[in-house]
């Protein structure tokens, strides 16, 4: 007798980066590693929602969130499982679309080897003054701008999850103290020492380096602003990896064209993409790079499915899901 598979359904955007569709290709390879899971699935894969309702009827798990989310548990009534392929989920919030019963995980996990890449790059880039450095170049400007070793100084890293934990990890490779700050003190093996949101302000006035790593919530949007830039040493660095909105861009560029700030490194910005109209494009001591920090640009959809079959062994074993969303609290 054939045994029933779970039925899967793929959903990608051609509106996003390439990085982040699964393409039949991407989808094999990854059946190939992890064959005995993959034996026991009945999958179809959509663009842009061309077969999204017909493959929604009898699917049990979705990968990559739909943009036609409405009225789902009417569209997919066998639904159990939803994953995001990022780890940001703040545009998807709230989460009233969701259907009651239907676990929704999101791509934690999948960016801290290239995230914490990215920070040892952004760290020196501070200390070594670079954007200075580019910017006198580019006026052709012959300027010795010293820097002093980056070892011994503190890194203040706000936000603890895979993100945050890249940046620990790459400042205690160079030789940086390491302060954490999380919704609570609970400490971590990546930081000398960790406190709580509500202690930010006591920590940031020692801070070298500010790394951002937090999701977008109601409790993190504009967290970096005027008055917490002002505890800042006027030699310190910013680092965003996390949104955007964490940061009062306006006041932070303000705080550059003072002097009154190191420089700082813009992962995220907004709106993005960035107009090319935006005053952020010419502040002084800012490097900005388009939100390409963390995601691997040759294996990313490979750790992607490699995450997702991880969690798919659990789903079938009856097992609470790991990075699953709590639809209450978006996070």
């Amino acid at each position: 007798m054939a045994v029933k598979k779970l039925r899967v359904h793929i959903e990608n955007t051609r509106k996003k980066s390439g990085i982040s569709n699964v393409t039949p290709e991407l989808w094999e390879a990854a059946c190939a590693r992890h064959r005995a899971l993959a034996r026991q699935l009945d999958v179809t894969l959509g663009w842009n929602g061309d077969i999204l309702d017909s493959a929604l009827a009898n699917a049990v798990a979705v990968i990559g969130v739909p943009a036609a989310r409405d009225h789902l548990a009417r569209r997919a009534p066998h639904l159990r499982w939803v994953h995001a392929t990022s780890t940001g989920i703040d545009s998807l919030l709230p989460l009233g679309w969701l259907p009651r019963g239907v676990a929704f995980t999101n791509n934690s996990g999948a960016h801290g080897v290239k995230a914490e890449q990215y920070m040892t790059m952004a760290y020196n880039l501070l200390n070594s003054h670079m954007a200075a450095i580019l910017s006198n170049q580019q006026r052709r400007v012959w300027k010795e701008l010293f820097s002093p070793s980056i070892s011994g100084k503190t890194a203040v890293v706000v936000g603890l999850g895979d993100l945050g934990e890249a940046a620990a990890r790459a400042a205690k490779k160079i030789g940086l103290k390491v302060i954490g700050v999380r919704r609570s003190a609970q400490k971590s093996r990546y930081a000398d020492k960790v406190v709580s949101y509500k202690q930010l302000d006591r920590v940031l006035p020692q801070a070298d380096f500010v790394a951002l790593a937090v999701p977008l919530t109601a409790e993190t949007r504009g967290m970096i602003n005027t008055k917490r830039l002002a505890l800042l040493k006027p030699t310190a660095g910013v680092i965003n990896i996390g949104r955007g909105p964490v940061v009062d861009l306006k006041a932070l560029a303000a705080r550059l064209r003072s002097g009154k700030l190191g420089g700082a490194v813009l992962d995220v910005v907004e709106p993005e993409p960035l107009p090319a109209a935006s005053p952020l494009w010419a502040t002084p001591n800012l490097i900005i790079t388009p939100h390409i920090s963390c995601d691997d640009g040759e294996h990313y959809i490979d750790i992607t499915l490699d995450l997702w079959f991880a969690n798919l062994a659990r789903f079938f074993a009856g097992k609470t899901l790991h990075h699953r969303i709590d639809r209450k609290l978006g996070y």
